[in-house]
């Protein structure tokens, strides 16, 4: 059923050393020890999220990825915004785990090559094509062209630019697109234009293994495309970064938070550097009240634009197989029109 397939993904089998360069991308709350084991008995490439978790649970959550033995590879998503940042990256440093991915803001030329020093392939996000080449000359094994219509924190390009901008003018290192990714067809169409493979969250989340409360898949299988939106950046004296999640009244909140800080700010009650924290806290205490315990009307609901063309929840392995199966499908009807 590979036979297409096999021709164009080898890059990304290989750099991943799975069956299929399908990444499971990491979610603060959700991509835990189980979901990330789950997509890899399927043959994809699970990313265990560390968000801010304390210290000594991400080595239990290591640990439990790393019994599995290498039959099982996976990666490890460090926040370097997070508090607990250089901490976790000293642990997986000591640990030596075998995929490291760098997001949030951009890792220091430092972080990445005490990274690759302890043995771990390092893969950075790249949102323009100025990063790209910087993430290529600090040493990335590879890169992550993440576009605006992901979930979660994004950046204000979209996947179609990027793939123009970065994807095909940078063939130093594998290059995995994400953002807006939800189907076999897509996948084969970006394979043909040079990607080593792809990357996806929102489909995976509303994967039967996710552990996310019921209610929130139920809202993700009811939203719409459109009703997955960007936060805005009210004033540049609080720069924030964009989050994309389904509109509810969590995300009024925010505005109303950001425009409260601002306030502040501008009073001399609060330091930028305070303020942002305020920011970052609001968003990791709202996605938590919502995966957690299912609160889907004030909790973060945070969901790539593709949450539309999702309207059911399935085991992993289903959800692998029918990627494998219409992507393979795709190449060979576009193959015969060759």
């Amino acid at each position: 059923m590979e036979g297409h397939l096999s021709k164009h993904w080898n890059k990304g089998r290989a750099f991943l050393g799975v069956r299929y360069p399908l990444i499971s991308g990491a979610m603060t709350w959700i991509s835990d020890s189980r979901l990330v084991r789950t997509v890899g008995e399927a043959g994809a490439f699970g990313v265990l999220a560390a968000g801010n978790m304390p210290v000594e649970d991400l080595e239990a959550e290591v640990r439990a990825l790393k019994s599995a033995g290498p039959a099982l590879p996976f990666a490890v998503n460090l926040i370097t915004i997070a508090p607990n940042y250089q901490a976790h990256l000293k642990k997986l440093v000591a640990m030596g785990v075998p995929f490291i991915v760098f997001a949030g803001s951009f890792p220091r030329k430092g972080e990445v090559q005490a990274a690759k020093a302890s043995g771990a392939k390092v893969m950075c996000f790249a949102s323009t094509e100025s990063i790209a080449s910087r993430m290529i000359d600090y040493g990335t094994d590879a890169l992550i062209l993440e576009g605006s219509e992901a979930g979660g924190h994004i950046g204000h390009v979209s996947t179609m630019v990027l793939i123009q901008e970065v994807l095909f003018r940078f063939d130093q290192v594998p290059v995995f697109v994400a953002g807006g990714v939800a189907t076999g067809r897509m996948i084969a169409h970006l394979l043909l234009m040079g990607a080593a493979g792809v990357q996806m969250g929102t489909l995976f989340a509303m994967s039967e293994e996710c552990r996310a409360h019921p209610a929130f898949k139920e809202r993700f299988r009811r939203a719409r495309s459109r009703e997955a939106m960007a936060t805005p950046e009210y004033d540049s004296s609080l720069p924030v970064v964009s989050v994309r999640a389904i509109k509810n009244r969590g995300t009024d909140d925010f505005g109303r938070l950001q425009l409260d800080l601002l306030q502040k700010i501008k009073a001399g009650e609060i330091s930028r550097v305070e303020a942002q924290f305020q920011v970052e806290k609001y968003w990791v205490g709202a996605l938590r009240r919502a995966v957690e315990d299912g609160d889907v009307d004030q909790g973060s609901l945070m969901a790539g634009q593709c949450v539309g063309l999702i309207d059911e929840v399935r085991p992993v392995r289903v959800i692998v197989e029918e990627l494998v199966r219409e992507a393979e499908e795709t190449l060979a009807k576009l193959g015969q029109g060759l």
